[in-house]
């Protein structure tokens, strides 16, 4: 006896599957696309949403930063004017240095006797080979002229500040860089060689060690003092940094009024205008994730 038997052509198929790198499935076209081929398609799963308000309070840590190196250019430019004396600048040196460790011991979560006195003796040692090597200094761009000194001063803090890192991510507390990056050296190496230039045309060898000095404290500390801040109280870093964009300005303007609104349109342009910016583009920002993805590899390396 024959059975019967009822060949279903849709049940016979065999179903497609989504193959990387299979070939062809067989009773389908090489261009084949089933209804299941976008379904585990996913759009801006991982975009992240920005405020105006958020972005501006985010910016404010640049125009800090853009203030503190136009303090230090001030300070370039009265000492070079021959308004400020070494013995204001020494002053002024010892002041920056004092306020920095009272910040940090005011905000610093770890804080031993042992490290204090391990800083102590590394400031204690750069301050004396920065004395003993102020002569060399002084007479270092002797044979250069001076407007070749300034343009090639300017360069490098234009250079520090594209390359400086605004984020704070190298900074970690009571330690100066963790892992720098490849710009942040340069960025640091141009402000420290322009603070050199500059010495080397000012009158004394004192001179010379007052304002390196001074060029040297803000440019390493000022990074991990403002971090210290900005972790312990951010309504007190955005005190801090508003007092700081209004002291600013007020010195600027009574040095020359064009670089004041110079400086005061890039305040404008960066606490502004890039905010606003930047969230109008987000409107174009289109994301699409799904299985076709690479693979993101995690290794938990423990010893």
């Amino acid at each position: 006896m024959e059975t019967s038997r009822t060949d279903n052509p849709a049940s016979s198929q065999p179903k497609w599957r989504k193959v990387a790198y299979g070939g062809m499935q067989p009773g389908f076209d090489d261009n084949h696309i089933d209804e299941s081929f976008l379904a585990e398609m996913v759009m801006n799963a991982n975009v992240v949403k920005r405020s105006m308000l958020k972005v501006m309070l985010d910016s404010v840590s640049i125009s800090q930063y853009l203030c503190v190196v136009a303090l230090v250019v001030l300070v370039w430019t009265y000492t070079l004017q021959s308004t400020i004396s070494e013995n204001f600048l020494l002053l002024l040196d010892v002041s920056v240095l004092g306020l920095g460790f009272l910040v940090l011991v005011s905000t610093a979560e770890m804080l031993s006797f042992s490290l204090l006195l391990n800083y102590f003796l590394k400031i204690s040692f750069f301050i004396t080979a920065l004395y003993v090597l102020s002569p060399i200094y002084h007479t270092l761009t002797r044979s250069i002229s001076s407007d070749t000194i300034i343009a090639l001063t300017a360069s490098l803090v234009v250079l520090h500040l594209f390359l400086h890192n605004y984020s704070g991510s190298t900074v970690k507390a009571l330690g100066a860089l963790e892992n720098p990056s490849f710009t942040s050296n340069i960025s640091l190496n141009a402000s420290i060689v322009a603070s050199l230039l500059i010495a080397s045309r000012l009158p004394s060898r004192l001179h010379v060690f007052a304002i390196v000095f001074f060029s040297v404290q803000v440019f390493l500390f000022v990074p991990l003092v403002t971090y210290c801040i900005k972790k312990y109280s951010f309504r007190l870093h955005i005190f801090i940094s508003f007092v700081l964009m209004i002291v600013t300005l007020t010195f600027v303007y009574r040095l020359h009024t064009l670089l004041f609104v110079l400086l005061f349109s890039v305040l404008v342009f960066v606490n502004l205008v890039c905010p606003y910016w930047l969230i109008r583009i987000q409107e174009y920002k289109f994301e699409i994730n799904g299985p076709w993805d690479e693979a993101k590899l995690c290794f938990d390396i423990t010893e």
